[in-house]
């Protein structure tokens, strides 16, 4: 493709940009991953750089040697991708998705709440910590403006007492409050746009534990128009992950956007229609999307455990308990406790139950 060695370029080695390779590799791409880390989920499958994502020293080298480049997470400082661009002679921004200009307004979650409010998308009211025109009403939610996630660099704060104790944390680092939001559950769309489609996924309401996604399954309830907004108020075109809350009254908030395959759409591996991985591929290539549709799907998250042994023992136990589950696992280095390490997949009726005794055995297996 005009001179390049790659097709896709790949801004992270971890478990979204293998399984997007994946993707890539079945329509023939031919793909490129960079990591600080030598041994990645996606070095195992795809040729891969290896350094830093936050510096000129190796980054460049991506887009000389890839046609298009796009994301596998939104902690890349948005000017390391602008001045890599300019050294590489792509300062134009062609074959880039998203832009360095989207990302720099959602890796920025202070600017990106503003932003939703200017375009009117609803979300939660949120405060420069140290501008406050007026006290906020407690609780609060204090968030890292940057790099933040699965609960890390997040604090809930219940009195005015307890903010100042904060003082010191929030002078070292880009803090801001976001007002507390007593919401009934949590929901999750993936949006695709391009420059001449725009859609989404289903609606699926995500459970959480300790701050991590435990579970994803379909919600029963239509957020698509506003997961729509909240990509459009930060002028994003690719594939979104768009995280929402759902109050009491029916009503939904837009939580937090992601610019590119997220957890909570791993599910569309196996639901049978396209999944979020190709989409993300098409996108990335300029070419037509598919129109997701398919079958009731759950997901569950397979996380690090004590103990833990050899994975494939947790496999044999999961189809033995559940033959018709689908186990992913994504090849990373090391398990930790807690640590995503993959996930299971199950379609049809009852799903949930038989995804969560999927995992059970699973654990069982893997620990014994």
């Amino acid at each position: 493709m005009g001179g390049f060695e790659y097709d896709i370029g790949f801004l992270g080695g971890g478990q979204l940009a293998r399984m997007s390779i994946q993707a890539a590799q079945r329509m023939g791409l031919r793909c490129l991953s960079i990591d600080p880390s030598k041994a990645t989920p996606a070095s195992q499958i795809a040729d891969a750089l290896v350094g830093p994502l936050d510096q000129l020293t190796v980054l460049p080298e991506v887009f000389l040697k890839c046609a298009r480049v796009t994301l596998e997470n939104e902690f890349i400082p948005a000017g390391a991708i602008e001045q890599s661009q300019i050294i590489a002679g792509r300062e134009d921004g062609v074959g880039v998705l998203p832009t360095w200009v989207a990302l720099m307004h959602i890796q920025d979650k202070y600017a990106q709440k503003l932003m939703m409010k200017s375009s009117g998308v609803p979300s939660p009211e949120a405060w420069d910590t140290f501008d406050l025109t007026e006290s906020p009403s407690f609780p609060v939610i204090l968030k890292s403006r940057f790099g933040g996630y699965d609960g890390k660099g997040t604090r809930t704060v219940r009195t005015a007492e307890e903010f100042d104790s904060f003082r010191t944390l929030m002078e070292a680092w880009e803090w801001y409050a976001e007002q507390f939001v007593p919401f009934k559950r949590e929901l999750a769309v993936m949006v695709y746009r391009s420059e001449t489609e725009v859609g989404t996924f289903p609606t699926m309401e995500t459970i959480q534990t300790d701050h991590v996604c435990d579970l994803v399954f379909p919600a029963g309830v239509d957020a698509s128009e506003i997961a729509i907004q909240a990509v459009e108020a930060v002028h994003g075109y690719g594939l979104f992950g768009v995280e929402l809350f759902e109050l009491e009254d029916g009503s939904f908030q837009v939580n937090e956007i992601a610019p590119r395959p997220h957890n909570t759409g791993h599910y569309t591996l196996d639901w049978g229609g396209v999944s979020q991985f190709e989409q993300h591929v098409r996108l990335v290539m300029g070419w037509p999307c598919e129109k997701p549709e398919g079958q009731e799907t759950c997901m569950a998250n397979l996380l690090g455990q004590p103990g833990a042994g050899d994975y494939k023992a947790g496999i044999r136990h999961a189809l033995e308990a559940v033959p018709e589950a689908h186990v992913h696992w994504y090849g990373k280095a090391e398990s930790r406790p807690g640590r995503k390490m993959g996930h299971i997949n199950v379609v049809g009726s009852d799903c949930v139950e038989r995804a969560k005794l999927a995992r059970e055995h699973f654990y069982a297996g893997w620990t014994s």
